[in-house]
């Protein structure tokens, strides 16, 4: 059980996520987070010695929620399922918990950055997919590359249109990035590249048979 300081901290950490997943971190000044939280500007300072170390406190706190969500993705089960695994977790933690909304935009000091957590978290996902597909082909780092293209197209977009962080947009994506990324997908691999060199012979040349 938390003690009443517990408690009054843990109000300053929520209220400056609120403030900054709802808006951005200049919106999370002292002002705004003393009265989201119900608490003076002395409680503030008793706690952080300024704001910087509150949105920092932030930082931290959506940086272990993401490793968590990483280590269960990849923890169990199968291992070309991984990333789907984590891009829905991923994408429903930032569309459900303002933590993580906010923490994303954080760096590890608290400012803006870069480099901030959203940088820290693509970084992440391209070791771990790159560690769990050592045997995949194409390549690790190329597939790693993939992923982390993915989870940064959708994070960049969902912050205009959520959608993006359902979960059905993240199964259906991956419906088609599967075959990639699981073992011996050397056939899957040639079977696109085959059907890509088809399309660009055909659509190289007009129906008399002249090339344009």
């Amino acid at each position: 059980m938390q003690t009443r300081s517990e408690q009054t901290r843990q109000a300053l950490v929520r209220a400056a996520a609120e403030l900054i997943a709802n808006g951005r971190p200049a919106d999370a000044g002292l002002v705004n987070i003393c009265r989201q939280a119900g608490v003076s500007r002395g409680a503030l300072y008793h706690h952080f010695s300024s704001i910087a170390e509150l949105n920092a406190a932030v930082y931290e706190q959506a940086h272990e929620r993401v490793v968590a969500l990483m280590d269960e993705a990849f923890g169990g089960g199968a291992v070309e399922d991984a990333p789907e695994r984590l891009l829905i977790a991923f994408c429903e933690a930032l569309r459900t918990e303002e933590l993580v909304r906010a923490g994303i935009q954080l760096a590890v000091d608290g400012s803006s950055g870069p480099p901030r957590l959203r940088d820290d978290v693509l970084t992440l996902v391209r070791g771990r997919v790159a560690d769990t597909h050592r045997d995949a082909a194409p390549a690790p780092e190329d597939l790693a590359d993939l992923a982390v293209v993915v989870a940064a197209g959708l994070e960049t977009l969902g912050h205009t249109d959520a959608e993006w962080w359902d979960a059905k947009t993240s199964k259906r994506l991956w419906a088609l990035l599967r075959p990639l990324f699981s073992v011996g997908a050397v056939g899957a691999v040639g079977a696109v590249g085959a059907m890509g060199g088809v399309g660009t012979e055909g659509a190289g040349r007009r129906g008399d048979g002249e090339r344009v």
